[in-house]
């Protein structure tokens, strides 16, 4: 599933316009990037949880050389489904 397919399914369920339909998808979108982006935690009942977790600094290779390269430390965002999406079968 694509974004658009997220839109469409909004204009089919809603039936108001494909424009708002889509300003609507990409203003909950921007929404969950800004909170992911300043460390909180998005949960989404019946669906799971967003959150964001330090990654350690770890030791990678170049598969082209084989050469190590050091990887720094950084965020990664983690999701965890809730219940009824574990379910799902």
């Amino acid at each position: 599933m694509i974004k658009l397919d997220i839109i469409n399914e909004v204009v089919n369920k809603t039936g108001i316009t494909k424009t708002k339909a889509e300003q609507a998808v990409e203003t909950v979108f921007e929404s969950m990037k800004r909170a992911l982006g300043q460390g909180d935690r998005i949960e989404l009942r019946g669906f799971g949880v967003f959150n964001v977790r330090p990654r350690k600094t770890g030791v990678g290779r170049n598969p082209r050389t084989g050469a190590e390269v050091s990887i720094p430390p950084g965020k990664a965002v983690r999701f965890k489904p809730g219940k009824e999406l574990q379910s799902i079968d």
